[in-house]
């Protein structure tokens, strides 16, 4: 099959999604574009601020999408291209776009709460507590994983054959436009607050910043090791996830969402251009290299397809920022298939390399290949490698860096709801109380942790990132099934994704848990990997406790109506 064929028919099918899927759950759950969002009802300057949809679209679809939609389908691709694209495109609508759109959907309907606070009012107290804790950990695992892409994308350095370390200018490239990116988004955030200006002209001013942002880039590269961006990262976070949405959330997501929209749309360019072959085999087989397609295809492949992390975004922050409810189409669901898209991308970028040949062009990672590929495709339209291929490494370096701040601000916020209530009395709480709430000391233990997951790597961390990820989608799936149903709405259409991806997650768990425990008998495990098997296990058992009772609730007969 060819590259054009491959992307004629995700556009089809993506699109059509869209029209047909999109507006059907939104006419059945009855959206209201007069009800008042908790955008208007709680502001507070801080979490929620009304942002238009193209602002609140922007941060949406850059947070979710982070390096996942490109790891995860070159990744999978050992077992051919046709289970990975069937998967992204019936994973990506079915269920990735459903869980998206109805996490926000009881969120706006709750006051823009958590779906730990959804499975508080649903399920239960206890519920949440463990559905909390769950996501705290999950959250150091993301931004562990989601930190050390980042940190490789701008290492200034790399060893030849010779094992000299020569200088990687592509990499200080996007280095010294990443941070410029920073700069100008608080810039950008002042002049969206308090200029009023009209929206073409913020669009012509954002547009103007980042090409500017790249041009020094390209100009003075900054060449810095691993280990020293590792630590400028989690400073970057920890200053990220406490400063007001507007100030930095808000705006760098508008800037990055321009770049990496000209990104998509200049790899589709690229393909309808190159019309790249098809080099990979169509199926390889259930088992390969050791790896077997259930359940490893369908944890890999996360986001692109269904990720239990939208849900925190959808639910934990974009909600909060949402002005209409008509608006929360596009934003969810409408990221969602613009994600698939971007998977469907990443997947005839590695099927466009013969076996071999991106590793000899010097193409290791994931984002590497990626990058090299679609500069490939440009250079059939006369665009120069060299340009394109810093580009684009700039681009999936945005996606990583924009999850970071995000998920972070996500995990604080789940440590702090842990330790309240609905009926705690902020003005008396306890001393231990007032320190553990306290967003600087949970922000702190949180970034502590993910640091120490961080020095083991991205390609260690991604399988119980995966598993706990996709287990993370079932409980967001019970969550807003007992919602719908508490709330006399249909909710049928998240049955299959959630018995589906519970058998999933179950089982790439207990591999996971069975891996690490028998190499810390055998030979000893290091800091990191012991971590990894202490959070597998915690993950597995809360994971279980917050299913079996979302379960319960979903199927209980005299659960009574309330209004939402």
């Amino acid at each position: 099959m060819s590259g054009i064929l491959m992307m004629v028919i995700a556009i089809v099918v993506l699109g059509g999604a869209y029209l047909l899927y999109g507006r059907y759950l939104e006419k059945k759950w009855g959206i209201d574009p007069n009800a008042k969002t908790p955008a208007y009802e709680m502001e507070d300057g801080v979490d929620y601020v009304p942002a238009d949809t193209n602002v609140v679209f922007g941060h949406q679809f850059a947070s979710i999408a982070g390096a996942g939609p490109i790891n995860g389908p070159i990744q999978a691709a050992l077992f051919g291209w046709l289970p990975v694209m069937l998967w992204i495109l019936i994973g990506g609508v079915f269920f990735g776009a459903v869980q998206d759109f109805a996490s926000m959907y009881a969120s706006v309907k709750n006051k823009g709460r958590t779906i730990g606070y959804i499975i508080e009012e649903y399920i239960g107290k206890l519920g949440k507590k463990l559905f909390l804790l769950f996501c705290w950990l999950f959250c150091i695992l993301v931004v562990a994983a989601f930190a050390d892409v980042v940190a490789g994308t701008f290492n200034g350095f790399a060893a030849n054959e010779a094992g000299e370390l020569m200088k990687v200018t592509a990499n200080g490239a996007v280095a010294t436009t990443s941070m410029l990116f920073i700069i100008e988004a608080v810039a950008l955030g002042m002049l969206l607050k308090y200029g009023k200006l009209p929206k073409w002209l913020n669009t012509v001013i954002a547009v103007a910043m980042l090409v500017a942002a790249v041009a020094v880039g390209l100009k003075f590269p900054i060449f810095l090791s691993r280990g020293v961006w590792h630590i400028i990262i989690f400073l970057y976070i920890m200053v990220a996830c406490v400063v007001p949405v507007w100030a930095l959330l808000q705006p760098r997501d508008y800037l990055n969402s321009y770049l990496l929209v000209f990104m998509i749309a200049a790899a589709v360019v690229g393909i309808f251009v190159a019309n790249p072959a098809c080099n990979l085999e169509a199926f390889s087989g259930f088992h390969v290299d050791g790896q077997y397609l259930f359940p490893i295809l369908f944890v890999t492949i996360a986001c692109g397809a269904v990720s239990g992390f939208h849900s925190l975004v959808s639910s934990g922050t974009a909600s909060k920022q949402i002005k209409n409810e008509k608006n929360m189409l596009p934003v969810s669901f409408g990221a969602m298939l613009m994600e698939s898209m971007l998977a469907i991308i990443a997947l005839i970028a590695v099927a466009s390399f013969a076996k071999g040949e991106a590793a000899a062009q010097g193409l290791t990672t994931q984002p590497q290949i990626f990058a090299g590929a679609i500069a490939n495709f440009l250079t059939a339209a006369g665009l120069p490698y060299s340009l394109v291929f810093t580009l684009i490494n700039l681009a999936v370096s945005a996606f990583a860096l924009t999850s970071l701040d995000s998920v972070a601000r996500v995990g604080r916020l789940s440590f702090q709801e842990f330790f309240m209530d609905d009926d705690t009395d902020e003005e008396n709480m306890s001393p231990f109380l007032k320190v553990v709430t306290n967003k600087y000391f949970a922000t702190a233990i949180t970034l502590i942790l993910a640091y120490l997951l961080a020095k083991v790597g991205y390609a260690e961390i991604w399988p119980l990132f995966g598993s706990a990820n996709q287990l993370l989608s079932v409980l967001a799936l019970i969550a807003c099934a007992v919602f719908l149903k508490r709330t006399k709405r249909q909710g049928a259409m998240l049955w299959i994704p959630m018995v589906f991806m519970m058998a999933v997650t179950f089982t790439a768990l207990g591999m996971t848990i069975f891996k690490l425990g028998n190499a810390f008998i055998t030979t000893g495990l290091s800091l990191g990997n012991t971590l990894q098997l202490i959070f597998a296990v915690l993950l597995l058992i809360l994971g279980v406790i917050v299913a079996v009772q979302g379960i319960k609730k979903l199927f209980e007969r005299n659960s009574g109506a309330v209004k939402a």
